[in-house]
């Protein structure tokens, strides 16, 4: 691996990395704010509503994935129309898709409210904050579009100022609606869809500037055809179902730590925070590597591809064992910055130890997952997906039942999941390495079939 394709990976990577960690940040906010309300319900309530909604709008998150797949993938065959339509028929289908979700909002919240099975208490504040989140959805789901467009053009800067505005905005917000005018889970909620809504606008803008560099529009017939959007269905359709299942394993992680009350809820919540950061910084390395690899696989670049691998995955090692280090030697101090009610502080310091290792047993489904974005590889990410809940599900029955471990046994199980996830994309990675991706793209191509 070259020198120069080291520092590639690196140029793209670090506005992601510094936007991504803006993600957990707003959700430490969030979680502090809450957290140092006077009653552990308040932080209950909005776990989940963020969860309710962490499920029904990353279901949606092919239009971001898919979208930079497939655009990236065009870069690389210098196809501007290409890139152009690509982000005309994502904007579409998000203004669809949006609008759905509000007219189906009543009957939503409640079914996944059951599905959760919080406290009577925590329940109807979730209730109040999901009739709030959910005015935001279209904004929400045009915004995965315009990230995933921008960052399949390797424009991470963009990505970066439009993610530190929108969460910017949001953490102001959270400080001035709770600790400012006393709102409690209903100003998390107005401050979330005020920013949604602020950066659709900024990345609107944007976006009307780059096409202009693109030297064209959207191509009307393009957009209106059903034929048109066969490659982008066919994507995002396998992407939808992974993310789907991958939401369902946090749902059911949460909402089994809800059957044992609000304090392993609200414990596990904080523990959480520790995973999204952790995920956030892998993820940058990832996106790096889904342009990238689109990239050179759009210009049937095998050499690239691998140096654009082996750059990602050095960084994310390094990344993996920083971050456990961290969570070694401060967790204490997180736990205590997160929340200052003592029985939610004790219970998370009991499980700590599992966040010690998610770091380095994690790293490689974070890695992979980039790499397989942007080779469109979508029918084998969702497969990773299906066997880590085979092994999952199984293993909280056992954990949680017959050997009564209790909420150790639901982190062991959510711990194995991860672990087989991750175990089958590198078997996929290893195998297509071999017989497919280090082929030239006429070669390629026919492999595939």
């Amino acid at each position: 691996m070259s020198a120069a394709a080291t520092r590639r990976v690196w140029t793209l990577a670090w506005p992601i990395i510094l936007s991504n960690i803006t993600v957990p940040l707003l959700g430490l906010v969030d979680t502090a704010v809450v957290g140092h309300l006077p009653e552990s319900r308040f932080l209950a309530g909005v776990t989940l509503g963020a969860t309710l909604f962490g499920f029904l709008y990353w279901g949606f998150g092919f239009l971001r994935m898919g979208t930079t797949g497939l655009t990236s993938q065009a870069v690389g065959r210098e196809d501007d129309t290409a890139v152009r339509n690509l982000l005309g028929q994502s904007l579409l289908l998000a203004a669809l898709i949006g609008t759905l979700l509000i007219a189906l909002s009543q009957p939503l919240t409640t079914l996944g409210l059951w599905l959760l099975d919080g406290s009577q208490e925590a329940t109807a504040l979730a209730r109040e904050y999901a009739a709030i989140r959910f005015l935001s959805a279209p904004a929400v789901l045009a915004n995965y579009a315009i990230l995933g467009w921008f960052l399949g053009q390797q424009n991470s800067r963009v990505t970066l100022t439009i993610m530190v505005t929108t969460n910017s905005v949001n953490i102001a917000l959270d400080l001035v609606f709770v600790a400012g005018l006393g709102m409690t889970s209903d100003g998390v909620a107005w401050a979330t869809v005020i920013a949604d809504y602020t950066a659709l606008g900024l990345g609107l803008w944007l976006v009307r500037r780059q096409l202009r560099t693109l030297g064209g529009h959207f191509l009307g017939e393009r957009l209106w055809r059903p034929t048109a959007y066969a490659e982008l269905f066919q994507v995002n359709s396998q992407l939808f179902l992974r993310t789907l299942g991958l939401l369902f394993a946090m749902a059911f992680f949460t909402a089994r730590g809800a059957s044992q009350g609000d304090v392993i809820l609200a414990a596990n919540a904080v523990l959480l925070q520790f995973i999204m950061l952790t995920s956030y910084g892998l993820d940058g390395f990832a996106h790096a590597a889904e342009a990238l690899t689109g990239r050179a696989i759009g210009r049937g670049d095998g050499a690239a591809f691998r140096d654009a691998v082996g750059g990602a995955m050095r960084f994310s090692l390094l990344t993996s064992v920083a971050a456990m280090l961290v969570f070694a030697l401060g967790g204490h101090g997180l736990i205590a910055l997160l929340t200052d009610l003592p029985a939610v502080r004790e219970t998370a310091a009991t499980y700590l130890p599992w966040m010690v290792l998610m770091p380095v047993l994690a790293v490689w489904s974070y890695l992979f997952d980039g790499v397989f974005i942007g080779a469109t590889a979508t029918r084998e990410m969702r497969n990773s997906i299906l066997v880590g809940l085979a092994v999952y599900l199984p293993a909280w029955w056992l954990a949680t039942g017959p050997l009564a471990l209790g909420n150790h046994g639901l982190w062991l199980a959510f711990t194995l999941f991860t672990l087989a996830r991750s175990a089958t994309l590198v078997a996929y990675y290893r195998h297509y390495r071999r017989t497919r991706w280090h082929l030239p793209l006429d070669q390629r191509r026919t492999a595939a079939r």
